[in-house]
């Protein structure tokens, strides 16, 4: 009977892992929440910078300056209304005092112009003002010059042309002092009609 030969497996016979492949590590990562930072609220606070005592002192003198000179057009309006003159008769004093120094309206003009206004160690408030009053006082002074050159006649048409329209130069001049003197004292800064651009140009 022949032999059947045994099949032997070498003991060097490759043997096949089976083993299922390793995955990697899945690393969970956990949502986290931060709430919102609350927003810093940030206050701007406006800086204040009042007005200096002196300022206000010196801006509001300076007014007075083109007042004094526009009383001689309300001497119509005074004798027309004598109630109205007694308001100013306690201003008569200073009057006095400014008429009586020789060209005292020469000398406060000058002051003014080159002591304060083209003086650079005075604030701007100060020299606006001073050079708007300046300039003010400049429109006051032309009508009594065309005054005195055509030299109207005591009555007629033109008289009273005249009368009017230093009645209205008077009334203007009041206005702008009070309206400018308020100003001043409250540490703002006043602006003229027909002033307030030709005195900007000149600081």
């Amino acid at each position: 009977m022949a032999s059947i030969p045994f099949l032997r497996i070498s003991p060097t016979t490759t043997t096949f892992n089976l083993k299922p492949p390793s995955l990697p590590s899945l690393r969970i990562i956990k949502p986290t929440y931060s709430p919102p930072h609350p927003r810093k609220l940030t206050i701007t606070r406006m800086s204040y910078n009042p007005t200096p005592a002196t300022d206000r002192l010196i801006s509001t003198i300076a007014y007075t300056l083109p007042f004094f000179n526009s009383l001689q057009y309300g001497r119509f309006l005074f004798h027309q209304y004598p109630p109205l003159a007694s308001l100013f008769n306690p201003l008569l004093p200073l009057l006095s005092l400014y008429r009586s120094i020789p060209y005292s309206s020469f000398v406060a003009f000058f002051a003014l112009y080159l002591g304060v206004v083209r003086n650079p160690s005075f604030s701007h408030f100060v020299r606006f003002n001073s050079m708007q009053a300046v300039t003010l006082d400049v429109l006051l002074v032309l009508p009594v010059l065309l005054q005195r050159v055509f030299s109207p006649a005591r009555a007629g048409f033109w008289f009273k042309v005249m009368v009017w329209f230093h009645n209205l130069l008077f009334i203007f001049a009041v206005l702008c002092f009070v309206y400018s003197v308020g100003c001043c004292v409250l540490g703002r800064t006043p602006y003229l009609p027909f002033v307030a651009d030709a005195a900007g140009r000149q600081i």
